[in-house]
């Protein structure tokens, strides 16, 4: 049974940084996309960041590009966050697409879910 487990989020002030990360287990992740989605409430779950299968490619959403990276380490996965906004509090989730796959920015794409770690930034 695959789980993923988030970890590092929190409170910070805007215009801080917090670092998230991601460990996934029990079952296969290579050749796997992985990825990061938000979600704040009254609000649908929306992509972040994503690495492909491969780990040569990385996307982010135009709201956070430049400011956040992510970066994969086989089973592990993080979200590096700068200058963070208050419109960016919201619960994050990993999560793990299917093998091969080249779709991964939509919440359909992805088979597997961490249980969310909050980030709340204070203006």
């Amino acid at each position: 049974q695959v789980q993923l487990a988030e970890s590092g989020g929190g409170l910070v002030q805007a215009g801080g940084s917090l670092r998230l990360s991601c460990v996934a287990s029990g079952g296969s992740f290579r050749s796997k996309p992985m990825g990061w989605f938000r979600q704040s409430p009254g609000k649908e779950r929306e992509f972040v960041a994503g690495v492909s299968w491969s780990g040569t490619s990385t996307y982010y959403s135009d709201s956070v590009k430049g400011r956040f990276t992510i970066s994969r380490d086989n089973a592990k996965v993080y979200l590096q966050m700068t200058s963070l906004k208050p419109e960016d509090t919201a619960v994050y989730y990993c999560a793990l697409g299917r093998q091969f796959y080249s779709q991964f920015r939509r919440s359909e794409d992805m088979d597997y879910w961490g249980q969310g770690t909050q980030v709340t930034v204070s203006s």
